[in-house]
């Protein structure tokens, strides 16, 4: 079959403007679904008043951890089975990272003068257990209820940016974090 000159000016025309229509059309009536994060994200804010002890009494500034994901439980030093679900969690959402899980810390901040059971931190080696100097520090970490009931997330840069919801879903913030490690160019 023979094209005419007319025939193939609407073909060279139908071939740059079909891409314009689609894309068009994609964009006034298809919308794909929208991915959502599992966690809250925070309005993203620097941890302040970082200087602070180990639970042991040894001094201990948060920004050695810059440069690192951190999980972060807040939380009385008396771990209730919620604490331990949650310390439990962050310890193996980290494992389950493989090559990527050294880019992840795990903090437990302790928000009283008590002191955790040894047994419990036999259990979790490399879980940072801090005390801040500033009773205030707590503070910083959003919540509707109670702070202890959320594992938090604080970015590379040292920032506050993530929350995940009470009675947390494994797997959900494991893929989160995944995804983050994935995007992330820094930690």
């Amino acid at each position: 079959m023979q094209l005419t000159s007319r025939s193939k000016l609407l073909f060279v025309i139908g071939v740059f403007l079909l891409p314009v229509v689609a894309a068009y059309l994609a964009y006034a009536g298809w919308r794909p679904a929208a991915h959502s994060n599992y966690g809250d994200l925070l309005k993203v804010t620097p941890l302040r008043q970082t200087a602070g002890s180990t639970f042991d009494g040894h001094p201990f500034n948060l920004d050695a951890l810059h440069g690192k994901w951190v999980m972060v439980h807040v939380g009385p030093a008396r771990c209730d089975a919620a604490c331990a679900w949650q310390l439990y969690l962050m310890r193996q959402t980290r494992i389950a990272q493989g090559k990527e899980q050294d880019r992840i810390e795990r903090l437990w901040v302790v928000t009283d003068n008590g002191t955790p059971d040894a047994q419990l931190l036999r259990a979790h080696p490399g879980l940072h257990v801090w005390r801040p100097a500033d009773a205030n520090f707590a503070a910083q970490f959003p919540a509707a209820r109670n702070r202890a009931e959320h594992i938090y997330l604080v970015d590379p840069l040292g920032n506050l940016m993530l929350r995940f919801p009470a009675q947390v879903d494994a797997e959900r913030m494991m893929k989160d974090l995944r995804l983050l490690l994935k995007a992330s160019q820094i930690g």
